[in-house]
């Protein structure tokens, strides 16, 4: 068993109960928020310590932010109110208020980053990765929307949540078992590390954020946009190389 805990925040569709008669999104947005099948490719199961994951959609509770990053001054924030690519996530004056934004965040949010400190003070850790997929080109609300993205991007806050040398040897064991080219995997660039790692790698334990391009899976010939549905060999391939990766980082 390998001593890493991975933690792996957007891959869930499912709507809060408390959300339910609020929701306006489609499923197609809601797909196209989150991080599809992020639960399939990084979840190695008994082959690592501890996995952390949540079957809550990004659109609904982001996990990924902090706790006071919240709408109108930021409609992307912890409960959003749009989408990346500004599409509405709930009905016309439907947004949930202030009481139901705390629930929110009480139930999932402070839930989840619970487990996230419990998993990591098992005896033994000694890597914890945040697990992400990233659109291959940048969104609309990003500073530089339509900006290519590399096939990997790999965070630690330019040093500050692990080592500089571990973050080059995990990018080295992704380049060998992806079978990709060294200069395909951004370090630090476009992302640096979100809430997750930033709030738990402030200790011992070393914490980095791992992004994987969806034109490695979310194109054809693996993937059907109509019917959103994707082949499953692709994904069991791709777990299968991320696992590879995780062993011979040999910690």
């Amino acid at each position: 068993m390998l001593p890493i805990l991975l933690s792996i925040p957007h891959g869930g569709m499912r709507v809060p109960a408390e959300l339910s008669q609020l929701v306006g999104i489609s499923p197609k947005d809601l797909f196209d928020d989150g991080d599809a099948f992020t639960l399939d490719i990084f979840d190695l199961g008994d082959e690592v310590a501890c996995v952390v994951k949540t079957d809550i959609a990004r659109a609904f509770v982001d996990l990924n932010r902090a706790p006071d990053d919240r709408p109108p001054r930021n409609p992307d924030g912890v409960v959003k109110t749009a989408t990346c690519f500004k599409r509405p996530i709930y009905l016309p004056g439907r947004e949930p208020d202030g009481d139901v934004t705390e629930i929110l965040i009480d139930r999932y949010h402070a839930a989840y980053h619970a487990q996230l400190a419990h998993g990591a003070a098992q005896p033994g850790i000694k890597l914890a990765l945040d697990c992400h997929s990233m659109l291959p080109a940048a969104p609309p609300i990003s500073d530089e929307p339509g900006l290519a993205r590399p096939s990997f991007c790999l965070s630690n806050r330019d040093g500050a949540t692990a080592p500089s040398e571990l973050l080059e040897r995990l990018a080295a064991a992704i380049a060998e078992a992806f079978d990709i080219r060294a200069d395909q995997i951004g370090l630090n660039d476009p992302f640096k590390g979100g809430y997750i790692t930033q709030t738990h790698g402030a200790g011992e334990l070393p914490w980095i954020q791992v992004e994987l391009n969806r034109s490695l899976y979310l194109v054809e010939p693996w993937f059907d946009r109509a019917t959103r549905n994707i082949d499953p060999l692709r994904i069991s391939e791709l777990r299968e190389r991320f696992g590879t990766a995780l062993h011979r980082l040999r910690l």
